[in-house]
């Protein structure tokens, strides 16, 4: 094996011991924090993560009222999210038809749906100005040109407070670069997509990746292992895995309790991840190795 995947792989069993992180987040999520363009309100709750899920780069979001009411229109063909709202009222100014609630005494909860529109997909309406200074992003040449030379590169976009992998779409989505915690953190976490990414069937082709799986299933969380450890393999081949190999470790921890059954995983998945790392590297034969070879197998 490349002596680079041997240095990677073995730190990483060595620090499967430590803490677990395993959901792992290194940008800054909270300035990312989805709000209402009227109130100013951060969203909370559940409508966090609908809202936070959209793959749009603003935080604000409105309503059709509130669209209209400040001399804009929302765009043809654009899809509302729903959001919820809910607090607690006196039981006699609830219209209530419920009989177990109508039972009971004092307050009760009032929830309401609401269909909202990211900034994004309205014309008309201003986005206010940033109070925050936008930090300066350092980047790293070895880890841009590997990834610059990737045969078949999926189509990178940045914006919205989500990392990940389109297999349907073949594209991978990051948050701003300015807004991770490091450079190093933003190129471990696009190397852990690009992982995911050469499962597609143009690209190496990966079971876990071809066929739709659950989360928390085996084919899920052994995909999972495969992009961490890829992405550890390829900060390797940049020079930078000592400030991210940690989190890595941690991260991979979080999924192999899952799968304490299975004995051979991290063997299998670090075989895949090599075969993974190799692709993006562009290394055509003349490098097999006896995981490699073991990946074939299984």
């Amino acid at each position: 094996m490349c002596k680079v995947y041997d240095v990677i792989n073995s730190r990483i069993m060595e620090l499967l011991e430590q803490g677990t992180v395993p959901w792992r987040k290194p940008w800054n999520a909270e300035s990312n924090m989805p709000k209402n363009l009227i109130s100013k309100k951060d969203y909370r709750g559940v409508n966090v993560f609908l809202l936070s899920c959209m793959p749009y780069s603003s935080t604000y979001w409105l309503t059709f009222k509130q669209v209209q009411d400040r001399g804009g229109y929302v765009r043809k063909g654009e899809k509302s999210t729903p959001v919820v709202f809910w607090k607690w009222i006196d039981k006699k100014d609830a219209d209530i038809q419920d009989d177990e609630i109508t039972g009971t005494k004092g307050k009760v909860p009032l929830l309401r749906y609401y269909s909202v529109f990211n900034l994004e997909q309205v014309e008309g309406i201003k986005a206010p100005e940033p109070k925050e200074v936008i930090k300066e992003f350092n980047p790293i040449q070895k880890a841009d040109e590997l990834i610059a030379d990737m045969p078949l590169r999926p189509e990178i976009r940045h914006g919205g407070n989500r990392a990940y992998y389109s297999p349907s779409n073949d594209y991978i989505q990051l948050p701003h670069q300015h807004t991770f915690q490091s450079p190093e953190e933003y190129y471990s976490t696009a190397f852990h997509e690009l992982a995911h990414a050469t499962g597609h069937s143009s690209r190496v082709g990966r079971k876990s990746i071809l066929e739709p799986s659950y989360f928390g299933s085996h084919e899920y969380s052994k995909e999972e292992l495969v992009a961490e450890m890829g992405a550890a393999f390829l900060c390797g081949h940049s020079g930078i895995e000592n400030r991210t190999i940690e989190n890595s470790a941690a991260y991979i921890n979080g999924w192999l309790r899952k799968l304490k059954e299975d004995k051979t995983l991290l063997i299998h998945a670090a075989a895949q991840a090599q075969k993974a790392s190799d692709y993006i590297l562009n290394r055509k034969g003349g490098e097999e190795s006896e995981a490699a070879e073991l990946d074939t197998a299984v």
